[in-house]
């Protein structure tokens, strides 16, 4: 949704002057979903710009600030996280940590080896702190893969085994051993939909991996009649000639989506000067082309079989898209954010994104970048998957854009839930 218009309705209130976008420290987060699919928790990945003590300079300190005035927490939305800490700040800072009992520390096998970190560990652990043993480090063809890191299993309450680095028995194996043991398994680099059938067999706590932003392969593609009532109605919203009048028509009778659409607009994020009483109003307010991107958004939340998370990425691309795309002509902007949501659609569809989109009349443009990969959206979405990669070393990622980028991450991480929130909500 464009930032131009009615700009100064839509500056959410609440103190954001001292966030991880003006530290700019590049961060994502990474879910770990458990076996209904529901979050279970967040990894916070912190990327290192350049090299040396400058870099781990800037990463320390950034750290420190996101955790001390909350803007960890609210990147979480409050939710268990886990962080891989710098050798100087888990040695030096980790009391601040007994503050923010739901922010969890990464161990990796190489800290048994380091007496100073092996007795910092200890203390974390006898003060409640949530650990997480990864083990993607550990030589799958290892016949004893736990022996010398006992030290660690014992302070571990998570540990976290590289599913794409062993067969389906050794995998089944681990986890089994591990499960045991009494310590909550998770599944790391779960990156396919093969690797996610092993594991959803297993006694797995939770699972990470890229598994979830791909579509299922299914040879014959079927929507089903949701699906396709959600695709008339995004359909319908490609109207040129809708304007506020037509806009509130054609979701008149969709009292759920005017009732999450309305809550939405109306919540105090947006701080708006008077309430609106009708989806006309909020038209005309914030202008058709907004408001039709806002009902896509809603409407999306409607696949309610597919993982929240999914959809909440979905939000987190179009809000970047339309962020990167400023520069652009309004319309362009608009076009962009609508290239961010969509990029998802085959995925939260479950069909190959030609077909879906066989369904729509979208802007050449649009379509190009999302099935073509040219036009001049895709470079915005190429840029957006790399920052979901940690990928900052392409020729786009110069520390300046490196900047941009965070700043436009943090942003869209506070619109999505912020939106997803009243997406997700039932009329009582």
């Amino acid at each position: 949704m464009t930032t131009s218009t009615a700009a100064s309705a839509t500056k959410p209130v609440g103190n954001e002057t001292t966030s991880l976008s003006d530290m700019l420290l590049p961060v994502v987060r990474s879910p770990m979903l458990d076996r209904e699919e529901e979050l279970f928790a967040y990894e916070l990945v912190f990327y290192r710009q350049g090299a040396g003590t400058d870099a781990d300079t800037t990463l320390i300190g950034g750290v420190l600030s996101g955790i001390t005035d909350g803007a960890i927490t609210r990147l979480v939305r409050g939710n268990r996280a886990f962080m891989r800490l710098p050798r100087t700040l888990l040695l030096e800072q980790t009391d601040i940590l007994a503050h923010t009992p739901r922010l969890g520390v990464i161990m990796d096998p190489i800290h048994v080896r380091d007496a100073a970190v092996l007795l910092r560990l200890q203390q974390l652990a006898q003060r409640n702190c949530p650990l997480l043993l990864d083990l993607g480090d550990v030589d799958p063809a290892s016949s004893e893969p736990h022996g010398a890191l006992e030290p660690l299993l014992r302070l571990a309450r998570y540990v976290r085994i590289d599913a794409k680095a062993l067969d389906a028995d050794t995998l089944a194996r681990r986890c089994k051993h591990l499960f045991e043991r009494g310590v909550d398994v998770i599944a790391g680099n779960v990156d396919d939909h093969v690797t996610y059938g092993h594991c959803k067999s297993l006694p797995f706590q939770a699972v990470q991996g890229r598994y979830l932003l791909v579509p299922q392969q299914i040879e014959v593609p079927v929507l089903t009649p949701s699906r396709l009532s959600l695709l008339r109605l995004m359909s319908a919203l490609q109207d040129g000639n809708a304007g506020p009048v037509e806009l509130g028509d054609i979701i008149r009778d969709d009292a759920v989506l005017s009732y999450k659409l309305l809550g939405c607009v109306n919540s105090a994020y947006f701080a708006l000067p008077r309430q609106l009483k009708s989806i006309q109003q909020a038209a005309i307010f914030f202008g058709v082309a907004r408001l039709r991107n806002w009902i896509y958004t809603m409407a999306l939340s409607g696949t309610d079989d597919r993982p929240p998370e999914l959809l909440r990425t979905a939000l987190i691309r179009a809000h970047m898209c339309e962020k990167l795309a400023q520069g652009m002509p309004a319309g362009q902007q608009e076009m962009a954010f609508m290239a961010g949501l969509l990029s998802l659609l085959d995925t939260l569809l479950c069909a190959p994104m030609e077909f879906v989109l066989s369904h729509l009349p979208l802007a050449p443009e649009i379509r190009d970048a999302l099935v073509e990969d040219r036009g001049p959206f895709a470079p915005l979405l190429e840029q957006v998957y790399a920052w979901e990669a940690g990928d900052l070393k392409g020729a786009h990622m110069q520390p300046q854009n490196i900047r941009k980028m965070a700043g436009a991450y943090y942003a869209a991480t506070q619109w999505a839930d912020q939106v997803y929130s009243f997406a997700e909500q039932k009329p009582h």
